[in-house]
């Protein structure tokens, strides 16, 4: 009678913890809205090439980074190739990450998802773009991810706010962002 009883709370106790566990990890702070629309009629090869990072919200992956640049090539198995490259100005060593990105959903729209550890994704919403894809507006999962990128060191200060206010009006807190040092 008590190995059944103790069957019963142990299931009940990994049923519990696997719930909790689910909970925790499907409510993310700072959920995006949903009223963002990604970019439609979106070309991966226009996309493509290496871009400057001109802003983002820092996280632990990115801290005391600059002249951070992301580049993006097509692979063989249809997903993207990632790597990521910065200076840790702290640390006086380059440093660089690699991974992959995907379609999340139709490949004619600018919803990614973009993996740097194993079977692991995050989102990649391409929320706003120049018709020649020359400066980007990249939110992430959650309020907690956004990056402005653009194929030279600097955008136009016209850009800039633009992208900044629609971020505000998206709920993304903009004192937060990092502007990077690109030289």
């Amino acid at each position: 009678m008590k190995n059944k009883n103790l069957k019963y709370a142990l299931f009940a106790i990994a049923a519990l913890g696997i719930t909790a566990i689910t909970i925790a990890c499907s409510t993310k702070k700072g959920k995006m809205s949903s009223k963002v629309v990604v970019v439609q009629n979106f070309d991966v090869n226009r996309y493509v090439g290496q871009w400057y990072e001109i802003a983002r919200q820092d996280f632990k992956h990115e801290k005391d980074l600059k002249n951070v640049t992301a580049n993006y090539s097509k692979r063989d198995d249809g997903k993207i190739a990632v790597v990521n490259k910065g200076y840790n100005y702290v640390k006086n060593e380059w440093e660089e990450a690699h991974g992959k990105a995907k379609f999340n959903g139709p490949e004619n729209k600018g919803a990614l998802k973009v993996s740097f550890f194993g079977p692991f994704y995050s989102e990649y919403n391409i929320v706003m773009m120049d018709p020649s894809y020359e400066t980007v507006l990249i939110f992430g999962e959650s309020t907690d991810y956004i990056w402005i990128l653009s194929r030279n060191k600097t955008i136009p200060e016209a850009t800039k706010q633009k992208f900044v206010a629609y971020a505000k009006e998206q709920g993304y807190d903009i004192k937060r962002l990092v502007w990077t040092i690109q030289d």
